[in-house]
């Protein structure tokens, strides 16, 4: 290897972790004054990351979309502040003797948001179309377990045949092929919302928009200004609308980090959803109480689209590259929020699962990068051919920062050739589905429910947001087998085999599992952290 490049790279490194690790001395001021209108109600200002791809619940696919929805929709169950299942649209439940069979009591005062009954039938209406191929939904085999979703979602039998039925207006059975833990966590799921039907059949695609949504959660649709604002005002039909406290929600799609903290201080907002990692020590100093760093059922990943060269039967390729990155470095002077390094897919706050890990974890920093070394000559490649590669990523200052760090460490220990590339967020998500031209792709999963079958449907090659491509016979049954075991070791231990498949075949490479890490002003009231990361308006209150 060159030493001057390999030296260049490394003082490149050092450099861009001096850059961040500065703490600026400066006044660091923040306006504490809530919004409140002229009838006495509160507004809360959240910032939310990207604009969101889609409102239809059965359509949206990501984090700042499932924000949104959480506030627009109800679903069965909800999540509590604290993370664990709770009744909503269903009061209570029950499951039969052979745990395939739920039976949901809904509430009797169920409404939509234009005053019309919400009753059993629109859940079954929901449920067919949330696995209807016409809908195409993202995350349609979340609902493998239902009868007949399997092949409904794989277009073998009509949406009518799905396991649901309603006994009578408050009153639905679920029936599933077999026992699944985690059922009723993926019930907290917007593909579990109920849509309304007549809005859907009048307006087609557009029956989320402004004028056109009927929904049936604490909040309803105001105004969506694309790249500005989503505005939403309580929806006096809910539920639990004696219980909400805030008035009106609005949710801002602020990409830059700086650009939030900038709003955060001057009193636009006050929820920000990111934190600028060259800011995190002075925020940490001038306004702690603010900063909310939460442990995440998340994990920060590179994904390796293994259906087109260079990543193609090349699981030796693959395995360099995860093994030249020093994950450690990343979390201790990129990050710097207490992260945690990932050797391993599933993050250690999910519960009831102890992780497998890569087995070149525990090698010191040398014998990794020397075992790196020799993978990537097998895999074909020297100094003469070095590999070309692309690193794809999304708007924002750690995704450049990361990329930029793994590009030069790539640089160093292989000698790879390694080219960046921007793109905003939604072209960025249809680059990763289509998967024509990508070839490293940075995203990250945040799990839909505690359990770590979250995490390994993901990469089930049925999975409509798989966009490594990857597909194996073994990796599919190990982790369907498991997804319908009760939990205990023997459960486990099926984990642990696909886990152990998944990392040898290396389609990603996990960089850290998440701390969610927030800004949220001290007069608003009632937020608790939970793993989930998954915050409903209604549960806060403004108390200037």
């Amino acid at each position: 290897m060159n030493k001057l490049r390999a030296f260049g790279c490394v003082l490149f490194v050092a450099l861009l972790i001096t850059a961040c690790s500065s703490d600026e001395s400066e006044k660091f001021p923040v306006k504490s004054t809530p919004e409140i209108r002229e009838d006495g109600s509160t507004v809360l200002r959240r910032g939310n990351g990207a604009e969101p791809e889609s409102l239809d619940p059965h359509q949206a696919r990501s984090v700042p979309a499932a924000n949104v929805l959480r506030d627009l929709y109800s679903g069965l169950v909800q999540i509590s502040p604290s993370g664990a299942i709770e009744p909503a649209d269903a009061e209570s439940w029950e499951m039969g003797d052979d745990e395939r069979v739920y039976t949901f009591k809904l509430r009797d005062d169920l409404r939509w948001s234009n005053g019309e009954p919400l009753t059993a039938n629109d859940y079954v209406y929901s449920l067919r179309r949330s696995v209807d191929p016409v809908t195409g939904s993202p995350y349609a085999q979340l609902h493998a377990a239902i009868v007949n979703a399997k092949a409904i979602i794989a277009g073998d039998k009509p949406a009518q045949t799905l396991g649901v039925r309603a006994v009578d207006e408050h009153t639905l059975e679920i029936t599933l092929t077999a026992p699944t833990p985690y059922f009723l966590g993926t019930l907290a799921h917007s593909i579990s919302y109920p849509v309304y039907r007549p809005a859907v059949e009048e307006y087609g695609a557009a029956f989320s928009q402004p004028g056109n949504a009927v929904t049936n959660g604490a909040y309803r649709m105001e105004s969506w200004r694309v790249n500005s604002m989503i505005a939403l005002e309580r929806n006096p039909e809910y539920w639990g609308d004696d219980e909400t406290s805030i008035g009106r929600v609005e949710f801002y799609p602020i990409t830059n980090q700086n650009s939030a903290l900038s709003r955060y201080q001057a009193g636009e907002l006050d929820w920000a959803t990111t934190v600028p990692i060259s800011r995190l020590e002075t925020i940490k100093k001038h306004i702690p109480a603010q900063l909310h760093a939460e442990p995440t059922l998340g994990v920060y990943y590179y994904g390796l689209n293994v259906k087109r060269p260079p990543f193609k039967d090349a699981p030796e390729l693959r395995q360099a590259l995860s093994m030249a990155i020093d994950r450690r470095t990343i979390v201790d002077k990129i990050t710097r929020g207490d992260e945690i390094p990932a050797h391993g897919w599933i993050p250690p706050v999910v519960e009831g699962y102890a992780g497998a890990q890569f087995d070149w974890a525990k090698l010191s920093t040398a014998q990794r990068e020397a075992k790196a070394q020799e993978l990537y000559k097998k895999a074909g490649y020297s100094q003469d051919k070095p590999l070309k590669v692309e690193i794809r990523y999304n708007s924002g200052e750690g995704n450049k920062k990361i990329a930029s760090v793994i590009a030069a460490m790539w640089r160093s220990v292989l000698g790879a050739e390694v080219s960046l590339r921007n793109e905003e967020w939604k072209v960025f998500l249809d680059s990763v589905r289509q998967g024509t031209d990508t070839e490293v792709y940075r995203l990250a999963w945040i799990g839909d429910y505690n359990d770590p079958n979250t995490f390994f449907e993901l990469m089930n090659s049925k999975f409509g947001l798989n966009g490594t491509g990857y597909a194996s016979a073994e990796y599919d049954r190990l982790q369907e087998k498991q997804a319908h075991m009760p939990d205990g070791p023997e459960r486990m231990k099926v984990m642990k085999k696909a886990e152990a498949v998944l990392l040898a075949d290396s389609p990603i490479i996990p960089i850290y599992f998440y701390v969610s890490k927030y800004l949220i002003k001290d007069y608003v009231k009632g937020f608790e952290g939970n793993p989930l990361d998954s915050y409903y308006s209604k549960d806060l209150s403004i108390e200037p």
